[in-house]
């Protein structure tokens, strides 16, 4: 009975290890605003299934360097990220939070080890979600559709009108 246990259990695990994402590269651009008073905008980006329930956090950018942990305040403006996901998440999160951006293209890669992201469905449609915050500033919600199939190599990117600019994902299998 243990022999038929243990091939059951490996079955499983190789099922599963068949739709781990693999590196994902997640590139974010904040375009280079003309306004009187500029300030870093806050980012969240996350991963929706096509329920648009929330299946990880990638990143969450805002003022860590404020004292007694002040800037964690804002992160409610951050709308569809807080209702979705943020005012259950204990901040700051390893490999999640991290201090806000300046203008410019950032990519971040998060390795497939990572516990960041759990398997995700073969051959089911997700969203990467990017939503962007400023102080004196405006609110913008980019999202990117893409269809993972554990297999294939997926890129995909959309572009924003205000307060982000191209947004792209590149996830491997």
């Amino acid at each position: 009975m243990k022999p038929t246990l243990l091939l059951l259990l490996l079955a499983i695990l190789a099922t599963a290890s068949a739709t781990r994402a693999g590196d994902i590269a997640l590139t974010i651009e904040i375009p280079r605003l003309e306004v009187a008073e500029y300030h870093r905008p806050y980012i969240a980006a996350w991963v929706e299934n096509a329920d648009k329930a929330v299946v990880a956090n990638l990143a969450v950018w805002y003022d860590t360097e404020q004292p007694n942990a002040k800037g964690e305040t804002w992160l409610k403006d951050m709308r569809q990220w807080w209702r979705k996901s943020g005012r259950s998440v204990k901040m700051p999160v390893d490999g999640v939070s991290g201090p806000s951006r300046p203008v410019g293209t950032h990519t971040i890669t998060i390795p497939a080890k990572t516990a960041t992201l759990p398997p995700l469905s073969a051959s089911s449609e997700y969203a990467l979600v990017v939503e962007a915050s400023r102080e004196v500033g405006g609110r913008e919600l980019v999202r990117v559709p893409f269809k993972w199939d554990g297999k294939t190599a997926v890129e995909a990117e959309a572009k924003g009108t205000a307060e982000l600019g191209k947004i792209k994902i590149a996830l491997k299998p």
